[in-house]
Order: structure tokens, then sequence, then C-alpha cells
């Protein structure tokens, strides 16, 4: 099952009560505005013991329809690349 943003804030608010919802879900879009805007400059966006995050660049290539099976041009685009960190590994790995 996959994580909500609105479930990461309901976790959060219950994690830190001290702290207004509100408040709460402008510091999480200030960080997922940081990570996009980043990521549109080329740069890596680097979370210590988490990962990293950068782009690269997928070439410009010929494929095919799958249904048709007629050749396609697809335009070179950007793709996002996740490099967990060896901390995470050890974690989703039960390697503690």
């Amino acid at each position: 099952m996959a994580i909500v943003k609105s479930k990461l804030l309901k976790q959060l608010s219950k994690n830190w009560p001290g702290f207004y919802k509100k408040d709460l879900e402008k510091f999480t879009e200030i960080i997922l505005k940081e990570i996009k805007r980043s990521l549109r400059r080329n740069e890596r966006c680097e979370f210590r013991s988490f990962g990293v995050f950068s782009t690269k660049i997928q070439k410009a290539r010929i494929s095919r329809n799958p249904r048709t099976s007629q050749k396609v041009h697809t335009p070179e685009k950007k793709t996002i690349h996740f490099k967990m960190a060896k901390e995470l590994f050890k974690k989703l790995n039960n390697h503690e």
C-alpha cells in the first residue's frame, strides 16, 4: 500500500502533536517543492540515511507500439533516479 500525502500528514501530526496541522502541511509542501526545483535544475537532492534523488537523460529512440507493432519515435526525456542509502537498505532487509 502506498502512502499518500494526507496519511503522511496524519502520521506527522500524531508524532508531533505540538505543531499545527497547517504548519506541518506547509512544511511538507516546502520540502516537496524544493525537491522538484532541484531536480528541474539537474541537481542532486540528498537526504542522509535515506537516499539521493537525481535526474538522468533517457536518449531518444525508436520504440514499438505493442498493440499495432508500429514503430514510434520516442523523444529524449529526463527521468528521476533514486538511489537508497546503505542505512535504509539495511533497515529494509533487517540487517541491523
